[in-house]
């Protein structure tokens, strides 16, 4: 029997859902990604939470609502405690977005689904991996390697493999093939055909056009409406598919010599670019190696000003400019102030960038485009003034009685009983010293010998006076006064982890920007006022894909998060198109992919290996076995064979790369060059390789020939070219 799969989605199956997906490997339970849109309804995490307690690991792909959304939410409230795996950007982005999400909720409403406690508190446990790092679970799940590579997406987005027993599953939602200028294209042509695939049909009816031409037209209307007096407005995610705009425009306006001011306007702003400053190795190669030869780093932005706060915008009035702010959807934060702002002169452009959440203002004006009118609501958080004010202290301070009193009644209640207790005691109470040192103690980061006053002490009956624990201090003392212990000043290194991540609430130096630290922490009593108006929508709107996935020419398994035209659509060409078995499971359907292979797990047995003749190939030993199974305590068991076994053919094992061959030949003094894709080597004799390369490491792969007259040169060729592979 295979391995044994099944794939449940919970979200975002035959619809443009928030992704959120239950995977089963042999009884270990994956939740591929948490999701949740921007307006944050209960109601659409019920499939995850008839299930998040039984969840045993989680995923995440990509650092943004539509994959990790709800994740605080689920840990706080639907009992989900599995642990959580990301690339090191997923955890600080993802953790920046839900700041900023949390923070744009907050200045317009009494948000109570979650806090900034929450958030710390749920990434402050999150497992961080490196692109093809493989990852060997323990306990129920062990036996299954998880391993991120590159999904081409955004920023630490990724292609998730797990591998048990020699299948792989796959998880690749939102991977884009294209290299743009700060990520490289998805790995995942990289992987051989795997036991399983999940992937989305989210682009399979969208061709996009060619990214030089895409990147020029979006630049031109931009300019267009600048150069006419009117601002542009784009609202965009937190520091997802933002960082490539970024850099468009970077480069745009310093080959054009354009002075027209560019703002990004997020809650995060100028953690989001420091944190992305730092993450070089994660991003496209031609980054990487301009900041190694030039020590330039992509992301000091010369055009762009960071801005946590709308108060640089009001001071430049009506005069053109560009703004980049969150949110995408117009919900909330503060694309949503400024698009009613802008909304009403037709001079103004709202650029989106991608395809709005459904249900939410931004997808309204896409399908439906101006001029028209929209209702909309204004929120904003007010300090409480007079009556108001007076009233909220009076009730605070009722609570504030309530519950000295309450406390009160409790204490009296613990002596009573304390004082029951007592006097039933028949023998002298006795103090251990050990034991109240060491209470003494706790909680203590320095530590040492501190005497305590019990509150409330109520002395036994067969007593004479109180007694108290007393320590007497037995320190060592030298020249210089008493002898330190230097561990008892050392925080212990769990410690200094858990005050790094530690609260929102608590000291969130380098997490948040200044201005919104302050807001939070600003303990003045405020309200929400609130009042819906109509906005006469008489600007200019346009929409432009620069989501960075995979189109329809790309993508062509069990399919999720697509339309159902999309996804119908996907499904039918890969049942024309190939030998698949295409599953593409409503919500809350569980499916088996089970793979038809079997596969099973043996020993080698010591008799076996005592006889094996291993060869050093790289970090690993190889060697070719005969042998027999049976079995040994009763586990399948390699063993010698019962005759002797039949010669078998001469293996080659070895990749060779015909440029390493070449440098090779070129230091034994030979004259070699590449002529036509192959290798020549003096005047007559040549090496090629012959083969379909994209079967590269399966059946029919690329071999390797020597072609030329049988002469000294070639015998001699031959030989150093079976020398660079290893003989079985």
């Amino acid at each position: 029997m295979g391995t044994s799969v099944q794939v449940m989605p919970l979200s975002g199956a035959y619809g443009e859902g928030p992704l959120c997906y239950l995977l089963a490997v042999d009884g270990f339970r994956f939740l591929l990604d948490c999701g949740w849109t921007d307006h944050c309804d209960p109601a659409l995490l019920q499939p995850l939470a008839r299930v998040a307690p039984t969840i045993d690991a989680v995923l995440l792909s990509h650092p943004d609502m539509m994959h990790l959304g709800a994740l605080p939410y689920a840990i706080k409230h639907l009992g989900l405690s599995a642990p959580v795996y990301a690339t090191e950007p997923v955890f600080r982005l993802g953790l920046l977005t839900m700041y900023d999400y949390f923070l744009s909720r907050w200045q317009v409403a009494d948000f109570d689904l979650f806090s900034l406690d929450d958030i710390d508190a749920t990434f402050q446990n999150v497992v961080r991996l490196k692109y093809s790092q493989n990852h060997l679970l323990n306990d129920k799940g062990e036996g299954i390697v998880i391993a991120p590579h590159v999904s081409g997406h955004l920023l630490g987005g990724t292609v998730w493999k797990i591998t048990k027993d020699g299948e792989d599953v796959v998880y690749a939602v939102d991977f884009n093939h294209r290299k743009e200028r700060h990520l490289n294209g998805t790995a995942l042509g990289s992987f051989v055909r795997p036991a399983v695939l999940i992937t989305d049909a989210y682009n399979a009816l969208n061709n996009q056009v060619y990214k030089r031409q895409q990147d020029q037209d979006f630049i031109d209307s931009m300019v267009k409406v600048l150069s006419s007096g009117g601002s542009v407005l784009l609202p965009v995610d937190t520091a997802g598919r933002v960082l490539e705009l970024l850099l468009i425009m970077e480069q745009y306006w310093a080959q054009r010599h354009l002075v027209y001011p560019i703002y990004f306007l997020t809650n995060v702003s100028t953690s989001t670019v420091d944190f992305v400053k730092s993450f070089l190795e994660w991003m496209s190669d031609s980054i990487s190696k301009s900041f190694e030869h030039t020590r330039d780093n992509a992301f000091l932005l010369r055009h762009v000003s960071l801005i946590i706060n709308k108060e640089e915008l009001e001071k430049l009035g009506d005069a053109p400019k560009v703004v980049l702010a969150s949110m995408s959807s117009l919900e909330v934060g503060f694309s949503h102030d400024i698009f009613v702002e802008m909304a009403n002169e037709a001079k103004n452009l709202v650029l989106f960038t991608e395809k709005g959440q459904f249900g939410t203002l931004a997808r309204m004006l896409q399908v439906d485009p101006p001029p028209k009118a929209v209702k909309v609501t204004m929120s904003k958080r007010v300090p409480l003034v007079g009556d108001e004010l007076k009233a909220y202290e009076e009730e605070q301070e009722r609570i504030k009685k309530e519950e000295v009193l309450k406390a009160s009644i409790s204490k009296e209640k613990e002596l009573k009983a304390s004082h029951e207790s007592n006097a039933k005691a028949s023998d002298p109470m006795v103090v251990d010293a050990s034991s109240s040192r060491k209470s003494s103690n706790a909680g203590s980061h320095v530590g040492g010998n501190v005497d305590i006053l019990i509150d409330g002490f109520v002395s036994p009956v067969t007593s004479i006076a109180p007694m108290f624990p007393f320590f007497e201090n037995t320190a060592d003392w030298d020249d210089f006064g008493e002898v330190i212990n230097p561990d008892d000043y050392m925080m212990k290194q769990d410690e200094m982890d858990n005050n790094m991540m530690l609260g929102a609430g608590d000291g969130m130096d380098g997490k948040l920007d200044e201005s919104s630290a302050r807001l939070l922490l600003d303990s003045a009593p405020s309200k929400v006022i609130s009042n819906e108006m109509t906005v006469q929508v008489k600007c200019s709107l346009a929409y432009m894909d620069f989501e960075g996935r995979s189109d329809g020419r790309s993508v062509k398994s069990v399919l999720v998060h697509g339309s159902a035209e999309a996804t119908e659509h996907l499904k039918m060409h890969c049942a024309k198109n190939s030998d698949l078995h295409v599953y593409a499971p409503q919500i809350e359907e569980t499916i088996d992919v089970t793979s038809d292979l079997c596969a099973y797990k043996v020993q080698l047995s010591e008799k076996l290996m005592s006889n094996v003749l291993s060869k050093k190939l790289g970090e690993h030993e190889i060697a070719w076995v005969d042998s027999g199974v049976g079995k040994v305590d009763e586990k399948l068991t390699l063993l010698p064979p019962s005759s002797t076994p039949a010669a078998h053919k001469s293996v080659l094992v070895g990749d060779l790369k015909l440029a390493d061959f070449k440098q090779f030949l070129a230091n034994k003094g030979l004259q070699v060059e590449f002529a036509g894709g192959a290798l020549r080597c003096g005047e007559y004799i040549t090496v090629r390789k012959i083969g379909d390369s994209n079967q590269k490491g399966s059946t029919g792969s690329q071999q390797i020939v020597v072609e030329g007259p049988l002469c000294e040169d070639y015998y001699k060729i031959r030989e150093l070219l079976y020398s660079q592979f290893f003989l079985l």
